[in-house]
């Protein structure tokens, strides 16, 4: 009997019509092979590469422990995956998986390395040949995607492929001020970025919330800004070779000089305002800044700066610089004079001031400088990075300055976006497209942000992932691989490969479902849990009341950002509405429509259990209301009948109300429901 995840993956590959035709050839126009990032060339050829318990993989050429760490990394997921104990009997196989690797990267991984490979799958053997250890890396990870189960076992496609990363800089931000993150957290998110081909971790380490790293020059950083949640140095080092054995820098951002009031807690001398100063517990723009005109200050950000340059190899330094209000300034008499007396008309101006002093320290310890939108100013240094959140005007407007830039705006994860929308925003888009072909080559790629207000080590995974692969193929694949269908296809796959990794976003959600209702199987729980989703934006209806203690235990914090089943839905509606529904799929839409229908009468009794799910009486009753009117409006358009006008009108607005925002949960199903009703015929 197949496990039930490789079950599952085999239905989705023969949904997916994800398998080559023989000789077959696929473009940017085709976009069939199972895997993500999809990659730049492929080819397909004739037969299978079986795997067994004759499975072996040989490295020659360069060699180095961190290629045999990969290696034995490897065996170990091909083994959870397969059953096979493949970690343990490759050694005594002979190798028919060959890795040529031809020399060694950067002793500290640098920006724009070459991350190309050549995969060759046969029926008799496979060769992997890349220049350096990352090309090898990502090769892997296109080979274990590859991975099926066929009537012969486990097999791989014969295929060729050569591939290469569009962007250099293909990042993922962790927020771990707001909400720490432990590092088992971080190090199981390193894997997914390994599997995605990332190859960034943007740790966005101070913020108001709290400063979480160690720093041995200023102790209090960590004691008086951190509850005691923080990394140690050595923490810190494991992480960032954790990243190096997986192809990923470490880029740390310490944000400055607003986002600092955990800073000031312990150092209330650097700041601009009288205190006294508290750890932030809520969130959102706070006054808290440092103070730009005190000499002391750029002493103090001096050695700070040269402590983490020792402890982060990366060659970037992020130092933030974002929503700085300037209420702090503003009310410092000494501040107020020093501008005047300088001819700094603006708090912008201080802050480009500020910025530049700082960018000179940070070029001192041999960093280069990187910051958000509103470090560019017109005398910003031309080496100096910008991370861009206003879109890509801001980043073609860098780039024309001759700033090099990466874009997070339409990647912010947080915002629980369907991939669908992330996957189409391009760093080369919009305003960008109109640069010039050497302005365009300072856009250096991309980051998706997982900003964490909302999210805490128990559900950053279902944040995270699977929206993020789409992300990560929109930096590496090429730029006309635009198919949303294909993609969401593909998606399903290989989310379906995380759990390997150690990431699985369906059993965080079940577990804290189990949770909620105080049920091993809360079967009619779940069928609710399907179809609503946390809503769009920072538009949260408890965001007034939420703090830091607030706890991330109730149903929005537990349902991925996406409803799969309520973009399915949405699928068979259109394809209903237009006329084009297939009988299967009027079937399908049925079953659902009666499934949402009768699950209120099951969930009701157990939902005044708890003061967490008591708030969910309402969703629940709306969703059986809204399914009610969807069969009746199916039942209207299958036997070309009409619905009375006045109860169509009523109707629709049941439909309408049930669509807003109830216990902080979005109804995934409404809309489409709508769009059933719209199409009847009014009496």
């Amino acid at each position: 009997m197949l496990k039930p995840g490789i079950a599952r993956i085999l239905s989705l590959l023969v949904v997916a019509g994800c398998i080559l035709p023989a000789g077959g050839r696929l473009s940017a126009q085709t976009e069939t092979l199972p895997v993500m990032p999809l990659p730049a060339h492929v080819v397909a050829g004739q037969g299978q590469f079986v795997i067994d318990g004759s499975f072996n993989l040989a490295l020659h050429g360069y060699t180095e422990p961190r290629l045999e760490r990969a290696r034995t990394r490897f065996l170990m997921r091909l083994s959870r995956e397969t059953g096979i104990p493949l970690w343990r009997e490759a050694q005594f196989n002979q190798a028919h998986f060959i890795v040529e690797t031809g020399g060694a990267s950067k002793p500290v991984q640098q920006l724009g390395e070459d991350e190309s490979y050549h995969l060759e799958i046969s029926s008799a053997q496979v060769r992997l040949t890349a220049p350096n250890p990352l090309g090898v890396l990502h090769g892997l990870q296109t080979f274990l995607q590859l991975v099926r189960i066929t009537p012969q076992g486990f097999s791989v496609p014969a295929v060729t492929i050569d591939d290469q990363p569009r962007f250099p800089w293909r990042g993922l931000m962790i927020d771990s001020s707001r909400h720490f993150m432990p590092i088992p957290t971080i190090e199981r998110t390193l894997d997914g970025m390994e599997a995605a081909k990332l190859n960034v971790l943007h740790w966005h380490i101070s913020d108001d919330q709290g400063f979480r790293a160690e720093s041995l020059k200023f102790p209090l950083l960590q004691k008086d800004g951190s509850d005691g949640l923080y990394y140690t140095q050595d923490q810190i080092g494991e992480v960032i070779n954790y990243a190096r054995d997986r192809g990923i820098r470490v880029v740390p951002e310490f944000d400055m000089p607003c986002h600092t009031q955990s800073w000031l807690v312990g150092y209330p001398k650097l700041a601009a305002g009288p205190g006294p100063y508290h750890i932030a517990t809520h969130m959102g723009v706070h006054d808290a800044a440092m103070d730009p005109t005190k000499e002391s200050t750029y002493k103090f950000i001096d050695t700070f700066i040269g402590e983490m340059a020792e402890l982060f190899p990366d060659t970037y330094f992020h130092i933030g610089g974002d929503e700085c209000n300037g209420k702090e300034w503003n009310s410092n008499p000494q501040i107020q004079s020093y501008m005047h007396a300088h001819g700094i008309a603006s708090n912008a101006a201080l802050q480009a001031y500020f910025t530049a002093r700082v960018q000179k320290l940070v070029a001192r310890h041999h960093k280069i400088m990187e910051g958000w939108d509103e470090v560019l100013q017109p005398g910003t240094p031309k080496d100096v990075v910008i991370q861009s959140w206003r879109g890509q005007a801001s980043l073609a407007e860098a780039a024309r300055q001759g700033n090099r830039g990466i874009l997070s705006t339409g990647y912010y994860i947080d915002l629980n976006q369907p991939a669908g929308e992330h996957y189409l925003v391009d760093p080369l888009g919009g305003d960008a497209a109109s640069l010039t072909p050497e302005q365009k080559k300072l856009v250096l790629g991309g980051e998706a942000t997982m900003w964490a207000e909302y999210v805490s080590p128990e559900n950053i995974d279902s944040r995270i992932w699977p929206r993020t692969l789409a992300i990560a193929e929109r930096l590496w694949s090429p730029q006309d691989v635009r198919d949303v269908g294909s993609m969401y296809k593909r998606l399903a796959i290989v989310a379906q490969k995380l759990e390997s990794c150690g990431i699985d976003p369906r059993a965080e959600t079940d577990a804290m479902l189990q949770r909620m209702s105080g049920n091993g199987d809360p079967e009619a729980l779940k069928v609710l849990a399907a179809v609503v989703e946390p809503p769009e934006g920072y538009t949260r209806n408890d965001h007034t009341n939420f703090n830091t203690f607030t706890p991330l235990n109730r149903l929005v914090d537990a349902v991925p950002p996406e409803s799969v089943t309520g973009r399915e839905f949405q699928q068979l509606a259109e394809a209903i509405a237009s006329g084009q529904a297939s009988q299967q799929q009027w079937q399908q839409a049925r079953r659902w429509l009666t499934l949402w229908r009768d699950n209120d009468a099951r969930l009701q009794p157990l939902l005044s259990k708890s003061s967490i799910t008591e708030e969910l009486i309402p969703v629940s009753h709306n969703l059986k209301e809204v399914a009610v009117i969807g069969l009746q409006a199916l039942d209207a358009l299958e036997n070309h009948g009409s619905i009375a006008a006045d109860q169509r009108e009523r109707d629709l607005k049941t439909v309408q109300a049930a669509a807003k925002q109830q216990a902080t949960l979005l109804d995934a199903v409404a809309p489409s429901v709508e769009l059933l009703v719209q199409a009847t015929k009014s009496e």
